[in-house]
């Protein structure tokens, strides 16, 4: 297994309780196996947000613990059923997702994922931000305008830019087993990272994963697109097998 570890991270959506952990140890188990490759954690289970805790308790040596969403305020307030960022990091989150396209579907627009990312960012909370387009906005030619504006009015020059890692999920793949072709996929990672750069005047370019219908059988085509520092995975991540065959297959 060669030692230029990707991110690979599992989104559980509405997906576990406290039996789960056992779900968590084989996958940690299998890293400790490989330690010399994750002597870093680049493994990272996004769950919900009554795991967090019971998890982040653990100490997994190789695994780290996120979240999927917040509230954009930053304080306590009158929101019920409302959960934000500073809640999430007491109780050990590390990471959280922001912007998926099931939370932007249920309101999360720009102007909102702009104040939830500087929530985020003020309680060092590491960000997963996804970006990506519809198929009617693909069908338009409009991927990257879309992807451009999703950038430019969410972020700012003035946040921790090197706490964001970038995530593009097509809209249209995601959960549909339909994953965009090598040379797309080529295009679409050279245009974020070289907007990134260009946009907020950073020598360095974002990390970027690739996120959308990822599963063990397709996972080695990505192998070939050197832009991609890792992958956001969703059902695969809720089994161990799964998510274990995911990163086995992307290193044959």
């Amino acid at each position: 297994m060669t030692n230029k570890l990707k991110y690979f991270v599992g989104n559980w959506k509405m997906f576990g309780d406290f039996s789960s952990l056992k779900i968590i140890n084989s996958i940690n188990k299998f890293c400790q196996t490989h330690k010399k490759t994750f002597n870093k954690k680049k493994v990272i289970l996004c769950v919900p947000n009554t795991l967090i805790e019971f998890f982040s308790k653990k100490n997994f040596k190789h695994i780290s613990i996120g979240a999927q969403n917040c509230h954009h305020e930053q304080n306590y307030g009158s929101y019920t059923g409302s959960v934000n960022a500073l809640m999430l990091k007491k109780v050990g989150a590390e990471y959280i997702i922001l912007g998926h396209s099931e939370n932007r579907s249920d309101g999360d627009n720009n102007k909102i994922l702009k104040k939830k990312i500087e929530s985020a960012l003020n309680q060092k909370l590491k960000i997963i931000f996804c970006i990506g387009e519809t198929l009617l906005e693909k069908r338009k030619g409009k991927t990257f305008s879309v992807i451009k504006k999703q950038l430019s009015d969410s972020l700012n020059k003035s946040h921790e830019l090197n706490k964001i890692i970038i995530a593009y999920e097509p809209i249209w793949s995601i959960g549909t087993g339909k994953i965009p072709n090598i040379s797309y996929l080529k295009k679409i990672f050279k245009f974020i990272k070289y907007e990134f750069v260009k946009k907020y005047k950073t020598r360095k370019s974002p990390i970027m994963l690739y996120g959308g219908s990822v599963n063990a059988s397709n996972i080695a085509n990505f192998s070939l697109i050197s832009n991609i520092d890792g992958f956001l995975i969703g059902a695969a991540s809720q089994s161990s097998k799964k998510f274990i065959d995911i990163i086995k297959n992307y290193y044959k």
